[in-house]
């Protein structure tokens, strides 16, 4: 190839992908599976500021995402596969004849492929003043960006539009704190999506969250003020809506303008015309794939999952491999969606448009449920809606085309008017896609149990890709991995250790309903054949311990973990309450809830630190760690803390850590809470609290998110509109955003919500499983724990909330209650010889930087401490 004047020369063949949205980064790892990358030069051209990010969660900005929470392009991906990706440098022409692109910066690049995956620009009805200061679109993240600060100063919004963005800038607007209104030419709400009576159960829900609809009526004009800034609507019906803010979310319509400039052919309705391998119908090294492209069948689709099987099928054309022969004749517009808290799903002939169809409809509008089953005559399911409840969404979308074993009404109705059936995923047929968004059918999964050695749903998930995206199929996943290794005649274990055969889950509801409050006699009465009698294992001793602890006030054992049997059930760190170094010293961090502390605190812990020799570091949770404590002398560090008012942090147990904060609306000219206040009222409450593993907290006053709540097991993030609560984050080893559990909570709502969370969490999580890990695997996931802890659809939620008031009552500090008890001291000595002082002949050397990392600190010689010579270490 002879590059042009300007052209980058190169005789690699060359790949330019235009856009780089979700379905373009899909594009490129599709390439990349197939090892394109490696033998082209591969070039992106993307017009925004920054690389492909999630556009189908971008309203979570507005619940405290960061734009780089939403970011699905890994760099490391980029660097690896030597893609060039150039950021906010759009295409500007295309010399199909030359086989050129040249972009908005004037490079040029020759090409031996096209793709152009330029997706869709939101439709802006042509009313007068639409572009007047206040109006808004809601489409990228500098939309919203730029929607976020005018709202800073305004008290109301409109949204022009229902449909799905609608919804969800209209739920934006109002926890900016504006009333919020949503503004619809349809006689419904998501017109495209439910029919009438799905659109009332909807708006009844919506109405009931503060939010005003105004259906059945269309924008005629934007109001502006002298300045030119929005203060108003005027509506079809001859009525008007003050607004200080508008946000249109009226549609999208295809970009396809650099195809009809080069003159590729595109629909009346717009849309690059593609074949059933997603090259353009004029130039067979031109490709369309997402928003842009209108497919062989006529439709241009606007959802990522069609836009996903596009990118699979042009880079299976672009490899040309005979045995991959993948087409795109059209796609399922099944869908499943959270909008505002509200579950509503539609699938196959929802609105019943196949001749001679019947409906089963089931409405229940005092619960905002709506129901309706499309069923052909002969028994074969079609389609449906679900509003309010789309629980059973996976296994009538799986059965929709077929003849369900059961009724399919018995899948969705109450018990009293026929339902209540539940079908095993067994009864799925393989070819029934259980992920729409990656297009993966029940055999896939079968076959990565069966031929991949797949036994977890994270090891299927990472193999199919099922469960990735949108996430809602995770639950029928994990039912049918589960069944699939039944089947295949694996015998799992699933019992704690070779003492027990129970789960831990099922060890704590033993605790719990027997009130067995020694771990002997659990094991005596529980254990396998082969364990009872005996003295159990390193395995279950801790997690029975912590068992034991969690339930302590409840099952009358004692709440101080080194009292009787307990103090040999402990791991390392708590048989001394302190934390184990590598030297063989311990660390002491006494807590300072939401890292708030006097200046006489701080001058407390600088003397305990200056006149024990101690190495002191202020840690990543807003405490003051202090390093190189023997074991004698805790309990004389301790006594100092606790007389200056201080406590035990828990920084050696399997508990709650610390509740980090920024300063607040206090001091911070962006806080709208007063996070200080909230992270110290929670720390106190769960202070002590033994869990399953550590516990991490944060509360930002703002979304700004300084105190990085989203990384946290449970993470609270201020609103004008109250707290939003999120779970199961973890910024550790395998760092986890958490999820928004609960929005716009009061005071009281927010602390009962986490108290159910915390206490779910320990009741059914597994030995040493962190929130992150227990939120994936647990079944049902985040949806699950959502209708457990928020919807007590398990009925236990008032048990919950005991057994946490009965844990804040009972709650001891146990430093206190070590330095106050004679017996409980007698533990804390270096040597059983010398429990009084070192002994004489031991010297313990300070750590020098000559000192080798390797060698001990401890220096036992035969001689007087005071003639060891300082920086050696002698045996």
């Amino acid at each position: 190839m002879t590059a042009a004047d300007g052209a980058t020369p190169t005789t690699t063949p060359t790949i330019v992908l235009v856009g780089h949205g979700m379905v373009g980064q899909r594009f490129l790892e599709a390439l990349a599976e197939r090892n394109l990358t490696a033998a082209h030069r591969v070039v992106v051209l993307c017009e925004e500021p920054r690389p492909a990010y999630d556009r189908v969660a971008l309203t979570s900005y507005f619940s405290g995402k960061t734009p780089e929470d939403l970011s699905m392009t890994d760099m490391a991906f980029i660097e690896k596969e030597g893609i060039e990706l150039h950021i906010g440098d759009p295409a500007e022409t295309i010399d199909r004849e030359a086989k050129r692109v040249t972009s908005r910066s004037g490079l040029v690049v020759d090409y031996d492929v096209l793709v152009l995956a330029t997706g869709s620009y939101p439709f802006v009805p042509p009313v007068p003043n639409k572009d007047a200061k206040g109006c808004f679109v809601y489409r990228t993240i500098e939309d919203l960006l730029a929607i976020e600060e005018y709202a800073s100063t305004r008290t109301t919004g409109a949204v022009v539009g229902g449909g799905l963005l609608g919804l969800e800038a209209a739920g934006a607007l109002k926890g900016l704190g504006l009333t919020s209104h949503i503004v619809e030419f349809a006689p419904r709400l998501m017109p495209v999506q439910v029919d009438d009576g799905g659109g009332a159960a909807l708006l009844r829900t919506i109405e009931d969250m503060g939010l005003s609809v105004h259906t059945g009526v269309g924008t005629q004009e934007i109001v502006v003020d002298e300045d030119g800034a929005v203060t108003g609507m005027k509506l079809s019906d001859g009525s008007e809506l003050a607004a200080d803010l508008v946000v249109f979310s009226a549609g999208v319509r295809p970009r396809d303008q650099l195809a009809r400039d080069c003159g590729l052919s595109v629909g009346e309705r717009g849309g690059i015309a593609v074949d059933e391998r997603c090259r353009t119908v004029n130039d067979p090294h031109v490709f369309a794939i997402g928003e842009c492209a209108l497919a062989s069948d006529g439709r241009v689709y606007g959802l990522v999952a069609p836009g996903y099987e596009q990118a699979e099928t042009a880079a299976a054309a672009i490899a040309a491999d005979e045995a991959e022969q993948l087409t795109f004749t059209g796609a399922d517009l099944s869908t499943k969606l959270k909008l505002l808290g509200v579950d509503v799903a539609s699938f196959g002939d929802a609105h019943g448009a196949t001749e001679d169809c019947l409906d089963v409809v089931y409405s229940d509008s005092r619960s905002g449920l709506y129901k309706k089953l499309v069923i052909g005559r002969d028994g074969t399911l079609l389609g449906g809606i679900l509003v309010g409840d789309a629980e059973a969404y996976g296994t009538l979308r799986a059965f929709t085309g077929t003849v369900p074993p059961v009724s399919p009404e018995s899948l969705v109705l109450p018990a009293g008017a026929g339902g209540q059936v539940q079908l095993g995923p067994t009864a799925l047929p393989d070819s029934a896609i259980i992920c729409s968004c990656n297009n993966v059918t029940k055999g896939t999964i079968r076959g990565a149990v069966t031929e991949h050695n797949c036994t977890t749903v994270p090891e299927v998930k990472k193999c199919t890709k099922a469960g990735t995206t949108c996430g809602s199929c995770v639950k029928v996943l994990g039912q049918l991995v589960t069944a699939e290794l039944e089947a295949s005649g694996v015998v799992v274990d699933k019992g704690l250790c070779g003492c027990f055969s129970q789960t831990r889950e099922e060890l704590y509801e033993i605790v719990l309903a027997l009130r067995v409050n020694t771990y002997q006699d659990l094991l005596d009465r529980y254990g396998r054949d082969n364990a009872r009698g005996g003295d159990g294992c390193d395995v279950c001793k801790p997690a029975v311990a912590s068992i034991i602890a969690s339930l302590a006030p409840t099952i009358g054992a004692s709440g101080y973990v080194l009292d009787g049997e307990q103090a040999a059930l402990q791991e390392t760190n708590d048989h001394f309450l302190a934390n184990l170094q590598k030297n063989g010293s311990y660390s002491v961090v006494p807590r300072i809830p939401g890292g708030e502390i006097t200046p006489e605190g701080l001058i407390v812990i600088g003397e305990i630190a200056r006149d024990f020799g101690l190495y002191t570091k202020i840690t990543g949770g807003q405490r003051i760690d202090m390093f190189g404590a023997r074991v004698e002398q805790l309990p004389l560090i301790w006594t100092r803390l606790v007389d200056a008012g201080f406590e035990s942090g828990h920084a050696y147990g399997k508990s709650l850590r610390t509740v980090k904060s920024c300063v607040g609306q206090t001091w911070c000219r962006y806080g709208v809470q007063d996070s200080v206040r909230m992270a110290i009222d929670l720390e106190l409450r769960y202070r002590g609290l033994r869990s399953p593993h550590k516990l991490k907290s944060a509360v930002s006053g703002c979304a700004r998110e300084c105190a990085e709540a989203q990384s946290k097991d449970f993470g609270i993030i201020a609103t004008s509109g109250g707290w939003n609560l999120y779970v199961g984050g973890n910024g550790g080893a395998t760092p986890r955003h958490a999820d928004l559990l609960a929005q716009d909570l009061n005071d009281a709502e927010l602390i009962k919500l986490i108290d159910r969370f915390l206490m779910f969490y320990i009741r059914t999580a597994d030995r040493l499983e962190r929130t992150s890990t227990w939120l994936e695997r647990i079944p049902g996931g985040l949806d699950h724990v959502r209708d457990v802890v928020v919807e007590d659809s398990l009925g236990i939620c008032e048990e919950l909330e005991s057994l946490m008031t009965a844990h804040v009552a009972h709650y001891r500090d146990e430093w206190a209650d070590t330095i106050n008890d004679p017996e409980k001291l007698a533990r804390f000595v270096s040597f059983v010889n010398a429990p009084d002082t070192p002994d004489p002949v031991v010297g313990f050397v300070p750590e020098r930087d000559q000192i080798k990392p390797d060698l001990p600190l401890l220096s036992i010689g035969l001689r007087p401490a005071d003639d060891v010579l300082e920086g050696s270490a002698q045996r």
